[in-house]
C-alpha cells in the first residue's frame, strides 16, 4: 500500500485519498475490550473544539493515514481506531476518513458497543465462579498489596480529576466505583487490567467517549445499520485461558510497576500522550500503537530472573497467538463473508489500528 503524506486535507472523494487495496487484510485489529465500559457521554457533531495545537510530525513522507479502500462499487473501507478520548484525535483525522464514514451505509465494529448485552456479558465473563472472591484465590501478600494500591488510588482520585470533569458532574467516588466496584469478585487477570487503567492519565480522560464508542454513537445517531464481527466471549475467554501461575505473575508484575511509579523510581516508556501523538501523525510503524492494541502490558524485560522471563515469554506467545493471529484470521473471514453476501453495500469497518 502506498503511503500518503499526512497534511491537512481538503474534503474530497475518499477513494482518491485513501489507501487502495485489492485484497482483504487479516490484520483487522486486536485490542482487548476495555472500550465502552469506562467511558460515557453523548455523541457530538463533527465540529469538536480543538484542544491543542497540531503536534509536529517527523518524516512526513513516511507516514500513513489509517484509512484503506476496498475497491468495489460502492467502495468499502477499513479505518484504524485508537482507545483514547475522541476529542484528542478527531481534529487530526483527515476529512476523507470522515467522508468515508458518512458515505458508508453499514458500519461494523469489533463489538456492538451500544448494546447493553455486550457490557453485561463482558462483566459476567470477568467474574470469579459463584461463591469465590479474590481473598480466597490470591496469595496473601499480593492481595494485601492490591488492596493497599486501590486504597491509594481512591485517595488520590479527587486530586487527579480535572475541573472539566467536576463541571460535568463526575465525582471521584462514583468514578472509582464505576471502574473498580466489586473488584473482589473479579478474576485476577481482569483485576490486573483494571489496575493498569487506574492511573492519573487514564482517570483524567474519563467522561469522554473513546474514538470507537464515539463512532458507534454517531452511526446510531445517523441511523446507519451497524454490526459487530466478534462476540464478547471471543474477546474474553482467551484471557481467562491463562493458567493460575501466569496470572499471578502478571498481577505481581503489574503491582510492582505501579508501586515503582508511586515511589518515583520508574517512568513508563510509552505514555498515552506518546500514543496520541503517533496516531495523530499517522505513524503506522510505531510500536506504541501495538501497545494500545491489546491493553495487556509486555512483561518481558532484561531484569527478570531466567524463570520469570520464561513465564513472561509464554504469556506473550499465548496472547499473540490467541489475540492476534487466530483472532485476525477469524475476523478476516467474517469481513470477507459480509462483503460477498452484500456486494451492493458500502461498509465501514472500524477496528483497532495497533495491528
Amino acid at each position: 500500500m502506498k503511503s500518503e503524506k499526512q497534511v491537512k486535507p481538503k474534503l474530497e472523494s475518499p477513494s482518491k485519498s485513501a489507501h487502495s487495496v485489492t485484497h482483504l487484510p487479516f490484520a483487522a485489529g486486536t485490542r482487548l475490550h476495555r472500550r465502552g465500559l469506562c467511558c460515557s457521554g453523548t455523541a457530538h457533531a463533527y465540529s469538536t473544539k480543538r484542544l491543542r495545537l497540531r503536534q509536529p510530525c517527523h518524516e512526513q513522507s513516511e507516514l500513513n493515514s489509517f484509512l484503506w479502500t476496498i475497491k468495489r462499487d460502492p467502495p468499502s473501507y477499513f479505518f484504524g481506531t485508537i482507545h483514547v478520548p475522541y476529542t484528542r484525535v478527531w481534529d487530526f483525522i483527515p476529512d476523507n476518513s470522515k467522508e468515508a464514514f458518512l458515505q458508508s451505509s453499514i458500519v461494523y465494529f469489533e463489538l456492538d458497543l451500544t448494546d447493553p448485552y455486550t457490557i453485561s456479558a463482558l462483566t459476567s465473563c470477568q467474574m470469579l465462579p459463584q461463591g469465590e472472591n479474590l481473598q480466597d484465590v490470591l496469595p496473601r501478600d499480593i492481595y494485601c498489596r492490591l488492596k493497599r494500591h486501590l486504597e491509594y488510588v481512591k485517595l488520590m482520585m479527587p486530586l487527579w480529576m480535572t475541573p472539566d470533569q467536576h463541571g460535568k458532574g463526575l465525582y471521584a467516588d462514583y468514578l472509582f466505583n464505576a471502574i473498580a466496584g466489586n473488584w473482589e469478585r473479579k478474576r485476577p487477570v481482569w483485576v490486573m487490567l483494571m489496575v493498569n487503567s487506574l492511573t492519573e492519565v487514564d482517570i483524567k480522560s474519563r467522561g469522554v467517549p473513546v474514538l470507537d464508542l464515539f463512532l458507534a454513537q454517531e452511526a446510531e445517531r445517523l441511523k446507519k445499520q451497524t454490526g459487530a464481527v466478534e462476540k464478547v466471549e471471543e474477546q474474553c475467554h482467551p484471557l481467562n485461558g491463562l493458567n493460575f501461575s501466569q496470572v499471578i505473575f502478571a498481577l505481581n508484575q503489574t503491582l510492582l510497576q505501579q508501586e515503582s511509579l508511586r515511589a518515583g523510581s520508574l517512568q513508563i516508556p510509552y505514555t498515552t500522550e506518546d500514543l496520541i501523538k503517533h496516531y495523530n501523525c499517522g505513524d503506522l510503524s510505531s510500536v506504541i500503537l501495538s501497545h494500545d492494541s491489546s491493553q495487556v502490558p509486555n512483561f518481558i524485560n532484561a531484569t527478570l530472573p531466567p524463570q520469570e522471563r520464561i513465564t513472561a515469554q509464554e504469556i506473550d506467545s499465548y496472547l499473540r497467538q490467541e489475540l492476534i493471529y487466530k483472532r485476525n484470521e477469524r475476523i478476516g473471514k467474517r469481513v470477507k463473508a459480509l462483503l460477498e453476501e452484500f456486494p451492493d453495500k458500502g461498509f465501514f469497518f472500524a477496528f483497532g489500528a495497533g495491528e
